[in-house]
Formats: C-alpha cells, sequence, structure tokens
C-alpha cells in the first residue's frame, strides 16, 4: 500500500509526532496494536454488523491508524523484530475476520443471502491468501504474487461500505463479489507460484 517512496514519506511525517508523544507517554508498540485491534473490532461488531455502516467505517479507520502508527513507534525505540511482526500480523487477521463477518451477519440477518455467501467466500479467500504467503516463508519459498492482498481487500470493503451507507446502490455486491472471485484467483496464484518453487526436480543421471 506504500510502495510509493513519496507515499512513505509523506505518511512517515504524520506518523512521527504522534509516535513520539505515545513514548514519551511510556506506551509500548504492542499495547497501541492491541487497543487499535480491539477498537476496531468492536466497531465492526457494534456498528457494521448493525448496519450503520458509515460510523462503523470512520471507526475502524480511526482505530487502522494503530496498524501504522506501532512500527513507527518500533522504529524509533529500537523494538522491532520477529514478535512485533508476528503479533501485528497476528492480529490482522482478527481485524480482518471482524469485518466481513459483520458484513456476512448484517447481509444473512436483512435477507441479503447472496452478498451474505460473496462475504464468507471473500472473507476465507483472504484468510488462504495470508496464510498461503506465511507457509510459502516457513518452507524456503515466497509467495508476494496475486492480484488482491490485504490493503486493498480492506480498502474496497471499507469504501463500498461508506458508499453503502450513503445510499448507492449495489456497491457492496459488487465490491464483495469482486473480491470473493479476485480472492480465489490470487489464492490459486499463490499455490501456483509456489508449486514452481518447491516442485522436485528429477535427478540428472
Amino acid at each position: 500500500m506504500l510502495n510509493n517512496p513519496r507515499a512513505r514519506t509523506a505518511v512517515k511525517g504524520m506518523l512521527d509526532p504522534p509516535a513520539k508523544l505515545l513514548l514519551r507517554l511510556h506506551i509500548s508498540p504492542d499495547a497501541v496494536t492491541v487497543v487499535g485491534t480491539l477498537g476496531a473490532v468492536a466497531c465492526a461488531v457494534l456498528l457494521i454488523a448493525d448496519g450503520n455502516f458509515i460510523f462503523g467505517v470512520f471507526g475502524v479507520m480511526v482505530f487502522a491508524v494503530a496498524d501504522l502508527l506501532d512500527g513507527a513507534m518500533a522504529r524509533m525505540n529500537g523494538s522491532s523484530g520477529p514478535w512485533g511482526n508476528f503479533l501485528d500480523a497476528s492480529l490482522d487477521r482478527v481485524v480482518d475476520g471482524a469485518i466481513f463477518g459483520s458484513v456476512a451477519f448484517w447481509a444473512a440477518t436483512n435477507g441479503e443471502m447472496w452478498l451474505a455467501g460473496g462475504t464468507l467466500i471473500a472473507l476465507v479467500a483472504g484468510q488462504v491468501t495470508s496464510y498461503a504467503k506465511a507457509r510459502a516463508e516457513a518452507v524456503g519459498a515466497q509467495a508476494n504474487v496475486g492480484i488482491v492482498e490485504r490493503a486493498e481487500r480492506i480498502i474496497a470493503i471499507l469504501a463500498a461500505l461508506l458508499l453503502s451507507g450513503i445510499g448507492v446502490p449495489w456497491v457492496l455486491d459488487i465490491v464483495v463479489w469482486a473480491l470473493a472471485v479476485l480472492g480465489v484467483v490470487t489464492v490459486v496464484q499463490r499455490f501456483i507460484h509456489v508449486r514452481k518453487q518447491l516442485k522436485p526436480h528429477p535427478e540428472t543421471p
């Protein structure tokens, strides 16, 4: 999401002051990660699942800033490392599940079964996409391929929820099913990519 050097510089400039403030208050990066996760989950479960899309989206976005702040804080105090990466990545899966699960719950309780089904497919595909990457790296391969990764999924679903909340018709259904289809394609792409790297080669005599 922040592959552009100018974008990284701009974001760094915005995050550094609050990150420094939190460190001066003796708040750890891990605490920011956990609080951000709990806040985003609460906004999804209490607001999005209840159909209050606009406030739910803004709430999730506010707490999502913690996903960037914790990294800036860890970089400043020299605590960045495997544990922080593990915690952040693991809790990201929790937030993903809360957002997509809340959309599926709202859809199912309002008789939107096609939307509920597409949301569940998008959720499972997204989780498998992330797991495939982690598992590939554990066995010595790389899986940095695919059409839709986490940043794109979250931006797309939040934008669709916001537009749906202000009354734009069909946008949520279209985006959810697009994420479902593209998510499945991404999983297949990663499987093929890893298979090419790990496929046994017959020994030449």
